[in-house]
């Protein structure tokens, strides 16, 4: 095999593909490669995914990096998708699907700990906010609904660790994943006891944590031919999409927070230490031993578009054309969708709400009313979300005056050009929807290489969008709205979802 190449990969394990990026020594990027697996909903509020599917598309990847390229790279650094959780039994074999993010089936679970008088002391020590997404509550609602599954459980792992184990044999977490589980004091960077406790489990029924740049250096022949890498290629436990998003973005710097809009989507921002809120629950992750990545996450992003696709649109989900002409109609209809604004809360929401029977709402419906006054109004909702939770971090950690985007939003020029009307801030786009697996790219060189320089990556940016001020005072005015009706509307969506639970 050619060694001459000198060169990393960063792979990202997201809720619908495996994503890979190689770059150089100067951080140029010299291949990509992707692979999608299906998600399951075998019943309302399910949300499942076959791990051994996952680790055929890892493994795809990190071939088609490899035969591209020609050579074996340096290191390989693993970025992946939190709160996924799967089951393992005695002989090492999952007993569950990986119950992915999404899935909202411990959402009683959940509501009744917010609830509780430990709560917030739970979300101090774990960094994680009180939701049905949270392996904590994952773990309590398997103990209670699937007794015989509960009893056969030698590990609880998120599909990261199902991929670690699967090279390597071993049962570990980085810091970073474990943070996003409700089970993790992120202060002592230890399993804690009183949520071990709620799930009726010990610390060997979970992975041993280690630091973020952790690196193992050999892997077995059968592994390494399989990859078609070198035994001698080392591997870097790496962190978790969020936090790899920062780096891949370059949003890890004073003033600039980033905003990913994948199939759901979030608002980050660098910290060095923990910043706390209780009734928004901002989240506090663990990019290494001197940064925290602070922020919330939303339900509701990319698959409100795939929703409208299916309601909406003629097409289907990842036809560009038809994706194009989703925004080509937005153009044509101003800010505000003249006085139709829609709440986003279709999938429940997290952040700033933390409300899984919240439903999404269009308000305002007139007669002039037309199916682009819909899809606008869908986007603006979206962008109005991503607001909500900004509010809760813009001035924690200084004052952001720019927002790095990355995922799916990075398609479509109008709905950029929406996110800067909506916030008032300069958008830029650096990488688009590589992020994660480039930021995991950099770390994996940094973990190798400690003493280099963290700027890896030549700044990118594709694209900068100054917002448009009169717009913004426009939009300013229906924001209020949009939060009023979001707080004075919870009691009728509890009702009409507890009518038709």
């Amino acid at each position: 095999m050619n060694v001459m190449q000198s060169y990393v990969i960063g792979i990202d394990i997201g809720t619908s593909s495996t994503k890979a990026v190689a770059i150089d020594d100067s951080g140029k990027v010299i291949a990509t490669s992707r692979d999608y697996y299906p998600t399951m909903a075998p019943m309302s509020g399910y949300s499942e995914q076959d791990p051994q599917l996952i680790w055929e598309a890892y493994v795809k990847s990190i071939q088609s990096i490899v035969y591209t390229v020609g050579c074996t790279p340096k290191v390989i650094t693993l970025s992946s998708c939190m709160h996924s959780l799967i089951v393992v039994d005695n002989n090492d074999t999952p007993i569950t699907p990986s119950i992915t993010w999404a899935d909202s089936r411990s959402e009683n679970i959940a509501r009744n700990m917010r609830a509780s008088t430990g709560a917030e002391n739970i979300y101090t020590i774990t960094g994680t906010p009180i939701h049905a997404m949270s392996p904590l509550c994952k773990i309590i609602w398997i103990h209670e609904n699937m007794p015989e599954v509960y009893a056969q459980a030698k590990k609880f792992i998120s599909i990261k660790e199902y991929i670690w184990f699967q090279l390597f044999q071993v049962y570990e977490i980085d810091h970073s994943i474990a943070s996003s589980t409700g089970l993790f004091d992120i202060s002592h960077c230890v399993w804690y006891d009183v949520s071990m406790n709620l799930c009726e489990i010990n610390a060997d029924q979970l992975s041993s944590p280690v630091a973020t740049d952790y690196l193992r250096n050999s892997i077995s022949a059968t592994i390494a031919s399989l990859l078609q890498i070198d035994t001698h290629t080392q591997f870097c436990i790496g962190a978790s999409d969020g936090c790899m998003a920062m780096i891949g973005s370059m949003a890890n710097r004073p003033g600039i927070a980033s905003v990913t809009v994948g199939t759901s989507g979030a608002v980050r921002i660098c910290s060095p230490k923990p910043v706390y809120n209780f009734p928004g629950m901002t989240f506090n992750y663990i990019l290494d031993n001197n940064t925290i990545i602070c922020g919330g996450p939303v339900n509701n992003g990319g698959n409100l578009i795939e929703w409208l696709f299916k309601s909406f649109i003629t097409g289907t989900p990842g036809d560009e054309a038809a994706y194009k002409n989703i925004f080509i109609t937005v153009e044509s209809v101003i800010p505000g969708s003249e006085g139709l604004i829609f709440l986003p809360y279709l999938h429940g929401e997290r952040a700033p709400m933390w409300d899984e029977r919240a439903c999404g709402v269009y308000f305002g419906i007139r007669s002039h009313h037309e199916k682009s006054h819909f899809l606008r109004a869908t986007a603006e909702g979206i962008c109005y979300g991503l607001l909500h939770v900004l509010e809760q971090l813009d001035g924690l950690n200084g004052s952001v005056n720019q927002l790095n985007v990355s995922g799916a939003i990075v398609q479509s020029a109008t709905w950029l050009q929406i996110l800067a009307d909506i916030t008032g801030k300069k958008i830029c786009v650096s990488h688009g929807d590589d992020a994660s697996a480039l930021g995991a790219a950099v770390f994996g060189m940094k973990a190798i290489s400690p003493r280099r320089n963290d700027d890896y990556l030549v700044e990118s940016n594709d694209l900068i969008i100054q917002p448009n001020m009169k717009n913004h005072a426009v939009y300013e005015k229906y924001y209020k709205i949009f939060k009023s009706l979001s707080s004075s509307s919870t009691d009728f969506m509890h009702q009409l979802y507890d009518l038709n639970s």
